[in-house]
């Protein structure tokens, strides 16, 4: 083999070797990429066939065939159970009306409208789709057990400490969620868009 060929091939090689760190470079960055983005999705509880409303997140294509993957990743990264399309639709508010993160050592008070539904629950979480312990134990209020003003209007306040009226115990947790169920309710897959004067709006107040 001449001094030629020989410079020749490991030219080749050389060449070779480039084109594969480049290739495998460039699927690292594409596999990083994607699982960031999944995890920024997945960390704000919003996928892409997610709607809005407010403070409240929803996800009417949930318990379709239709639900896409990030979806699916949030539901089981905040262990929250999916409700079927025939069964009605589920809300999750991380903070307040402003878009700030839920403080526990504030006040909050929900008040408002909310969607037509046979029957509706609220819950007290954890992010992780948990119960959060408290002196009351209680965890969050139903429709049916509510306590309304004469006009059929109410207030639920969410507070460490006892309040007057529905008061939603926050506990010792340093951050929960809430979660809106909506049972037999007139919203369903094909919505695409809430206005958020339909939801429940969440004020904060006093704070420690």
């Amino acid at each position: 083999m001449s001094l030629g060929t020989a410079i020749a091939m490991k030219r080749g090689d050389q060449s070779r070797g480039t084109i594969l760190g480049k290739f495998l470079s460039a699927g690292c960055i594409g596999v990083l990429l994607g699982l960031f983005v999944t995890f920024v999705v997945v960390e704000r509880g919003k996928g892409f066939g997610a709607i809005t409303a407010g403070p409240w997140t929803g996800w009417p294509r949930n318990g379709t065939s239709d639900t896409d993957p990030y979806t699916r990743a949030i539901l089981a990264y905040s262990g929250e159970m999916s409700l079927s399309e025939s069964e009605g639709m589920s809300f999750v508010a991380h903070g307040d009306g402003n878009g700030a993160e839920f403080d526990p050592a504030c006040d909050y008070v929900l008040k408002g409208e909310i969607p037509s539904a046979r029957y509706w629950t609220l819950t007290l979480l954890s992010p992780a789709g948990a119960p959060v312990a408290n002196i009351a134990d209680r965890q969050g209020f139903t429709s049916s057990e509510v306590l309304r003003a004469s006009d059929g209007q109410f207030e639920i306040t969410l507070s460490r400490h006892a309040r007057p009226g529905n008061w939603l115990p926050i506990g010792g947790t340093s951050k929960f969620i809430l979660v809106l169920r909506l049972y037999d309710s007139e919203l369903g897959a094909p919505a695409t868009a809430l206005d958020a004067a339909r939801m429940p709006g969440l004020l904060k107040s006093r704070c420690e």
